[in-house]
């Protein structure tokens, strides 16, 4: 896969995605960031589409003991919305796309089956649930949240420390 050209302070951060269910070997993914003024620490600029934990605008601090393990310095507010398809298809894709960018959302990812979006968490999640149950037709695709549960599916809660600020 070809990435466009970076921009002058942009750069391709690789991140630990899990292991993979077959062999259990790392998985890496690379993610677009700029870098911070504070050294090895990077701002992400899209939501990733199978980094765990993080999202758009994020602060990540990298961990030089360990290969693409990082640790969430700062929250930039938004949730990450990845949907997966069973097939390519674009009607949804637009639609989902339109009706996001609506309440201040926006696409970040696209590939054939599967869509990562960016969205403030301030929106509501009982907003944003509504509207990816109403489009996301179950057999076709389904959706999920990329930066609210941990591991075990417990939620992360990093939310209410930005309600009280």
């Amino acid at each position: 896969m070809s990435h466009p050209p970076l921009a002058d302070k942009e750069t391709r951060l690789e991140l630990f995605a899990g292991n993979h269910p077959n062999n259990q070997q790392p998985v890496f993914e690379q993610c677009l960031a700029s870098p911070c003024e504070t050294e090895g620490q990077y701002r992400l600029l899209k939501s990733p589409l199978f980094v765990r934990g993080v999202a758009a605008l994020d602060t990540l601090e990298l961990n030089n003991e360990s290969r693409g393990r990082f640790k969430v310095v700062e929250r930039g507010g938004n949730l990450c919305l990845r949907v997966f398809m069973r097939e390519p298809n674009e009607a949804l894709e637009q639609q989902l796309t339109g009706e996001i960018e609506k309440l201040g959302g926006h696409l970040d990812i696209s590939s054939e089956r599967a869509l990562v979006y960016s969205i403030h968490f301030g929106v509501g999640f009982q907003a944003i649930e509504k509207l990816l149950d109403a489009n996301v037709k179950t057999g076709e695709a389904r959706w999920l949240y990329g930066n609210v549960y941990d591991d075990q599916g417990e939620p992360l809660n990093w939310w209410q420390d930005l309600l009280k600020a």
